[in-house]
């Protein structure tokens, strides 16, 4: 069985009266099964299938949407908001009106029957003008709430679906939007404003991917409620697949079963899925899990923008990570099964730039076999852009069983909450907050805040049971960690280095990064082009090395990931008094922001 949880939301609000309008947002353009014709359709046929029954047989269906007409989903519904309408402008019944005209037989307005008008209406003026089109369904509500000889004109209950609301009613400043988009929302501002309509029993729901692409003037009525249609779960994609491999002339092969398959494609919608499994099946080629990643990918461009969000399935592991023993240590004994558990939301990780903070962590990820969203660039230039990419990349996210957020660079993604921030930054920065606190995301969706300049972060960010769960401080390597990284950087030029030539390297090293001696390795192996290099040959490659001039730079950043560290393990080395260092580290840190 698929369960949809959204459609039962709609039909408590509807039945319960709390609400006349709503707006259904999210995952609108996707696929929806059917059971009873066990098929899969859009949300539209969905939703009017699955009122079209008998309990729900009184209720008169119409939607309408951008350059179409207004339908009705029987005729027979037509015919009797057509009898109301006419009753609405005339007072009078078909058979009154008929029974007049014969007794007049010559009036002026004989020509034009009411009934081309309606039909002229719902047709060419609703598709032609949107403005119109509202204005005529606001028309029809107000009509079904009046009486005529103590009878309502229309004794059934109406639900009115609007497609593409976002279209017809678009985001922006009053004074910006044309004479129609500024007619379309005072249309609806006063229709669902309207007392007697919010009392009444008809219905009106609006289709739109993002509440944020609404013109505010309605997304901001309290009384319009959200209803949001999340991306496809585990349990729906398995039925997808299943379902999709009986119905196929070819059944499509892929590189597991179907539970792993539709775990692997986390994040994807139905339709996204359909695409990859029609060319399996016409090509006859089995997926692969690169096949499912690069479609991910894809379908995160297509949804979010080119760099706004990178999707890795990192293939290195901690044995690839040289150095950091106490802090790999940590990881694996304690950081990595609190995240198992589902006990971690969020860890920041400080250090000065090059100490390998990216590559570290994505062997984190790749130890936990869980994909890796890289969070690029989240804030858009156009107005309103940066709330409808937020909302996508949650519903996204969401759809996960569990996933690691990287946003590198956190210091530059995210600005504070103080009223000197930008209202934008602010929307998004409590957004992520909020969205790192939720209880039911806690342990399947895990941010690891990456920078150079924890200090720069937020305070609200960095509290427990968001990014400040566990904060790391790395630093470059020394002792045993720089005795690692020099053998690392010798074993592809020399079989067996003497020791007093790492001694030397050991001396001539201080300082260097991982980010140094990465490089210094791809230089000596090009150098050495697949033969041995010798020791002066490796030492003079050493001596011509001038790092760059950053030392007092990358000094500050590493005080800074000191000072926020949260753990004793994770400090260099033990300190008797934790407090005490923290002043010695600011007053370190003090001297050296007079002289940068």
């Amino acid at each position: 069985m698929v369960n949809y949880n959204f459609f039962g939301e709609i039909g408590r609000i509807l039945n319960s009266g709390q609400s006349q309008s709503m707006v259904l947002t999210g995952n609108i353009y996707d696929l929806f099964y059917y059971p009873e014709k066990d098929r899969y359709e859009s949300l539209l046929d969905f939703l009017l299938h699955k009122w079209d029954v008998p309990e729900a047989r009184n209720i008169i269906k119409i939607v309408y949407e951008l350059n179409g007409p207004i339908n009705f989903l029987h005729e027979n519904d037509k015919k009797i908001v057509l009898e109301a309408w006419r009753l609405f402008h005339t007072g009078k019944t078909s058979q009154e009106d008929a029974i007049e005209r014969l007794a007049r037989p010559y009036r002026a307005d004989e020509d034009q029957e009411l009934s081309e008008i309606f039909e002229e209406m719902v047709t060419t003026n609703a598709i032609s003008s949107p403005t119109a089109a509202l204005e005529f369904l606001r028309q029809l509500c107000q009509a079904s709430r009046l009486n005529l000889r103590n009878n309502p004109l229309i004794n059934r209950q109406m639900l009115i679906i609007i497609e593409g609301a976002d279209m017809i009613l678009p985001e922006g400043e009053i004074a910006r939007l044309s004479t129609m988009d500024r007619k379309n929302v005072a249309i609806c501002r006063d229709w669902f404003c309207d007392p007697g309509f919010m009392e009444a029993k008809d219905a009106v729901i609006l289709l739109t991917e993002s509440r944020a692409e609404l013109n505010r003037e309605i997304s901001r009525l309290p009384q319009l409620l959200e209803v949001e249609v999340p991306s496809p779960d585990q349990n729906q994609r398995e039925h997808y697949i299943s379902w999709f491999m009986n119905k196929a002339d070819q059944k499509p092969q892929v590189w597991s079963g179907v539970r792993e398959f539709a775990a692997y494609t986390a994040g994807l919608t139905l339709l996204t899925m359909m695409q990859l499994l029609r060319s399996a099946s016409h090509t006859g080629r089995k997926i692969q899990p690169e096949d499912v990643s690069n479609k991910i990918e894809e379908y995160l461009i297509s949804q979010l923008g080119e760099g706004v969000v990178e999707f890795k399935k990192p293939k290195h592991t901690l044995d690839d990570v040289v150095g950091n023993r106490k802090i790999k240590n940590y990881i694996q004994q304690r950081f990595i099964p609190r995240l198992k558990k589902g006990a971690i939301a969020g860890a920041a990780v400080g250090g000065a730039i090059g100490v390998g903070k990216s590559f570290l962590f994505e062997a984190v990820a790749a130890h936990l076999n869980v994909p890796v969203l890289v969070l690029k660039n989240i804030r858009s230039k156009w107005f309103g852009e940066t709330d409808i990419i937020f909302e996508r990349l949650r519903r996204i996210v969401e759809a996960f069983y569990q996933v690691l957020i990287f946003v590198d660079e956190a210091d530059t993604q995210f600005g504070g909450v103080g009223q000197e921030v930008h209202p934008t930054e602010r929307r998004l920065t409590g957004k992520i907050q909020a969205m790192m606190a939720d209880p039911q995301l806690k342990g399947r969706v895990v941010w690891l805040l990456l920078t150079a300049r924890i200090n720069l972060l937020s305070e609200d960010l960095l509290r427990r049971g968001r990014a400040g769960d566990v904060i790391f401080a790395l630093t470059d390597p020394e002792g045993e960690d720089l005795e690692e990284f020099v053998n690392w950087v010798l074993k592809p030029v020399m079989a067996a280095p003497d020791t007093e030539l790492v001694k030397q390297l050991l001396e001539k090293s201080r300082g260097y990064s991982a980010a140094d001696f990465d490089s210094l390795r791809a230089d000596l192996k090009m150098e050495a082009d697949g033969r041995e290099l010798s020791a002066e040959q490796i030492l003079s490659a050493v001596e011509n090395r001038i790092l760059s001039d950053t030392a007092d730079f990358r000094r500050a950043q590493t005080l800074n990931a000191l000072i926020k560290c949260t753990d004793r393990r994770l400090l260099p080395r033990e300190y008797d008094d934790i407090e005490s260092q923290r002043k010695k580290w600011k007053k370190e840190l003090a001297a050296l922001q007079a002289v940068i």
